[in-house]
């Protein structure tokens, strides 16, 4: 039974690894095709992902975007989150689950909606307006980490905090954000990871020089199919593993913050 779970289990993995398993040898060609086998090895392509202006606008892009959507959602979803905190009743459950939303909603049908309102409000093909539309789809992942942290939170050290004369504000900022911070900042990674991945929402709000590294992949993959998004997609998956590594660390480290 024991070796059944296992070859199960690792069935699992190859299935869900397998693409990832596929792309990245790949990259390494020195050939001008997405093709095997891979006759000679080389880092051509991703000389080409770096030296390209095109490639590295869209790198520049995706960090820029990615930072300040994330920023902003960390800001949206901590105030939202220290708002629904210990309350109850309908209101507050349809609070919530309007927050939640986007991350239910396709983001085509986000995409539709905000490029008819964006237009009114003179934001199409605008950082601004890109930067706050992954900012919506990013504010659900931070309220759900920073709930989640909230909860953890020790009320009767706070309340012997305003027993010795801390006014609300003092309170919140030097006892509860403190120690919500592993949460918040695990949101904040949540954030970034979810922008940089995020490429329907920008088809629709982005102009055509604001291109991210996910809008510049799929581009490449209609127009120019070349093992350079190969790259591109090595230093995804690289982004990523290092991304989850930070939320795993996170989240560990909070877990034990709670244990003492």
């Amino acid at each position: 039974m024991g070796v059944v779970k296992f070859l199960w289990g690792a069935a699992c993995v190859l299935f869900l690894m397998g693409p990832l398993i596929v792309v990245m040898p790949i990259a390494f060609t020195a050939g001008g095709f997405m093709i095997y086998p891979i006759e000679e090895w080389s880092l051509r392509w991703f000389r080409v992902l770096f030296g390209d202006p095109a490639w590295r606008l869209s790198i520049w892009n995706s960090l820029v975007v990615g930072l300040a959507s994330s920023a902003l959602a960390t800001i949206l979803g901590t105030l939202a989150g220290l708002g629904l905190r210990g309350r109850a009743g309908l209101p507050v459950a349809l609070a919530r689950t309007a927050f939640l939303l986007p991350m239910a909603v396709p983001a085509v049908v986000l995409g539709v909606g905000m490029q008819l309102v964006y237009a009114r409000m003179g934001l199409s093909s605008t950082y601004t307006g890109l930067i706050v539309g992954h900012a919506v789809l990013s504010v659900p992942f931070v309220i759900l980490s920073v709930t989640a942290a909230l909860a953890g939170v020790d009320r009767s050290v706070e309340r012997a905090a305003a027993s010795l004369g801390a006014a609300p504000p003092h309170v919140l900022w030097l006892v509860t954000l403190p120690m919500a911070l592993p949460g918040i900042v695990t949101g904040f990674v949540f954030a970034f990871a979810n922008s940089l991945d995020e490429v329907v929402l920008t088809i629709f709000l982005a102009g055509p020089n604001q291109r991210t590294l996910a809008r510049q992949m799929f581009l490449q993959l209609r127009d120019n199919l070349t093992p350079a998004i190969a790259a591109a997609a090595v230093t995804f998956i690289i982004a990523t593993i290092c991304i989850g590594i930070a939320g795993l660390w996170l989240q560990n480290r909070r877990k034990r913050m709670g244990v003492a």
